[in-house]
């Protein structure tokens, strides 16, 4: 069987290590696999021998630029998408596994006329974030907003990732509705209950949906010996360290709420600990705050979440948050705001839901966890 995975990027990233992952398991079966993306041109090794880029960065930066311009996000990279489906046709894959198509790299019209020209072929569709049913975002909760639910206008967030500075909302919505409905064989692949639920209120509803959890590496993240250089770096020797880790860190994560927690805690007995911080918002908050930047080695990262006392993610937008998990693979608990699925990713019984915004709920988890 000849299987084709097509994604932002490739081995890099939570979605592009998700297809590494996924691209493994088929090959240990025997079967052929290739990767297509069109992020970042740089690949892990382990990755070269079957990743097939789509385009090239000066054609993801000119997508950018024109759905900045338009807010026509998926609709450009043609020359790109033609030469790739050119390829694809000579390929000729059994199954088709899509995952994120935006990103600025691939023309989803040209895409979805020609998968719907191959009813053949098995198609998989991994959703992880909420843009395949939107006039814009990837996301919707942070700001109450439910006009997905009939049509989409007027975009609260048209000024959010895919960015722009004009609202097309209406349109895009009709024009996805119609290119994303009426596939053969399609399945919907979502990382957890909340998502599918959502999904099943969409324009995508006519479609089975599989909800299949996000795994992590457990061979990385697991109890890690604190590292006693890293302790005395950051002055942490007999504290509890409260911990939060983010990729960005931004108003939907929770950064603020971290201020404000800071100002409440006892210093004498915790410190707040944040991986992800960049030079700027290290200047911005409080000194008290030891904030690192952010880190690709994961080995370390499991060492931090080791050192930790509790894992606290006041996401407020969230579908599956992997930190959640590799927290508490490495022995320890979580605080999570009850976003999303975040709920669904908690296995330790030490490990609590509050309600957003409630830092008074989240010290007395930490005082219970600490007596």
């Amino acid at each position: 069987m000849r299987v084709l995975i097509i994604n932002e990027v490739c081995g890099m990233g939570s979605t592009g290590k998700i297809v590494s992952a996924i691209a493994d398991d088929y090959e240990r079966r025997g079967e052929t696999v290739r990767i297509a993306y069109g992020r970042l041109a740089s690949v892990p090794e382990k990755d070269r021998h079957r990743a097939v880029r789509i385009g090239h960065s000066l054609g993801v930066y000119a997508h950018a630029l024109f759905t900045r311009l338009t807010d026509r996000h998926g609709f450009y990279s043609r020359h790109a998408t033609r030469r790739f489906l050119h390829w694809a046709e000579g390929y000729d894959p059994d199954l088709l596994w899509m995952h994120n198509l935006h990103g600025y790299y691939i023309n989803i019209q040209m895409l979805f006329e020609w998968l719907k020209m191959r009813p053949g072929m098995k198609v998989y569709w991994t959703l992880h974030d909420c843009w395949s049913f939107t006039g814009h975002c990837a996301g919707f909760s942070f700001v109450g907003c439910d006009r997905w639910q009939e049509h989409c206008r007027d975009c609260p967030q048209s000024r959010t990732y895919p960015a722009s500075y004009v609202d097309r909302s209406f349109d895009n919505f009709e024009r996805k509705r119609q290119l994303f409905t009426g596939a053969p064989n399609l399945t919907l692949i979502t990382p957890s209950r909340w998502l599918a639920g959502l999904v099943k209120q969409s324009f995508l509803k006519e479609y089975p949906v599989e909800v299949r959890y996000n795994e992590i590496d457990r061979e990385i993240f697991r109890p890690t010996p604190i590292r006693e250089e890293f302790m005395t770096r950051y002055h942490l020797q007999g504290k509890r360290i409260v911990l939060g880790v983010a990729n960005v860190w931004e108003k939907r994560k929770g950064l603020q709420d971290f201020v404000r927690l800071s100002s409440l805690l006892d210093r004498e007995r915790y410190a707040i600990v944040l991986v992800g911080v960049t030079a700027k918002q290290k200047r911005q908050i409080p000194q008290e705050i030891v904030a690192i930047g952010r880190t690709a080695n994961q080995n370390e990262l499991a060492a931090i979440y080791s050192a930790a006392s509790v894992f606290f993610n006041p996401t407020y937008e969230d579908n599956y948050p992997t930190v959640n998990l590799e927290a508490e693979a490495c022995g320890t608990p979580v605080i999570t705001y009850d976003t999303g699925g975040s709920s669904e990713t908690l296995h330790d019984p030490r490990s609590v839901v509050v309600p957003q915004g409630d830092l008074d709920a989240v010290i007395q988890r930490l005082n219970a966890l600490t007596l």
